[in-house]
């Protein structure tokens, strides 16, 4: 993995950047060198977050909104992750907790639903396309019926399409379990795709 090079004057999200703000008025140590690595982080995977969290909830703005939380947690807690490269997949994990709680609590948009001031361009991509299909979208309500980490190794296996090594690093499991759960998940995926 690649360090990850911020210039001083890379505009930041402002919502963001409000949040980190408001998080150092509440006392939370976060140093400028962090909030770099938060901002440079967002602008190279925050549509990519955005993405893998639409794939665990169906609203855009809850997706939006989980993603800048686990953005707030990296900030918080950056000093606590040993290789700063491992940042993208404390992120990723994040956005995967977040979003499976939220979905087991009906939570709530964190924000207002307005559409205007997104920080994430939201103009419509593949994914959305991807949901609106009427084949894909019974694969993706299928996706989002599988147990957690099952869930997980397949919305990074074959939507991130990470390799499984690197989805054992992100979910902090080993790889013999991602196989596991990959084949259980595609077992549970051809059954349940094969029904009428």
């Amino acid at each position: 993995m690649h360090a990850i090079v911020v210039p001083r004057r890379m505009p930041g999200p402002p919502g963001l950047l409000s949040a980190i703000a408001a998080a150092r008025s509440d006392g939370e140590t976060i140093s400028v060198e962090t909030e770099e690595l938060v901002v440079g982080l967002f602008h190279s995977e925050g549509r990519s977050l955005v993405r893998l969290a639409r794939l665990f909830v169906d609203d855009r703005d809850a997706a939006e909104d989980i993603v800048q939380e686990a953005f707030l947690r990296l900030a918080r807690h950056a000093r606590r992750i040993e290789a700063i490269d491992r940042a993208p997949a404390y992120l990723r994990s994040v956005v995967l907790n977040l979003a499976r709680d939220h979905n087991r609590r009906g939570l709530v948009s964190l924000r207002h639903h307005a559409t205007a001031g997104r920080e994430v361009d939201v103009a419509e991509d593949a994914a959305d396309r991807l949901v609106r299909s009427e084949e894909h979208e019974r694969v993706l309500a299928a996706v989002r019926r599988l147990p957690g980490r099952q869930r997980d190794c397949i919305a990074l296996r074959y939507f991130d399409e990470y390799p499984i090594e690197r989805i054992a690093s992100t979910l902090g499991i080993s790889v013999n379990s991602v196989k596991t759960h990959l084949h259980r998940a595609m077992a549970a995926l051809g059954t349940a795709l094969t029904e009428p």
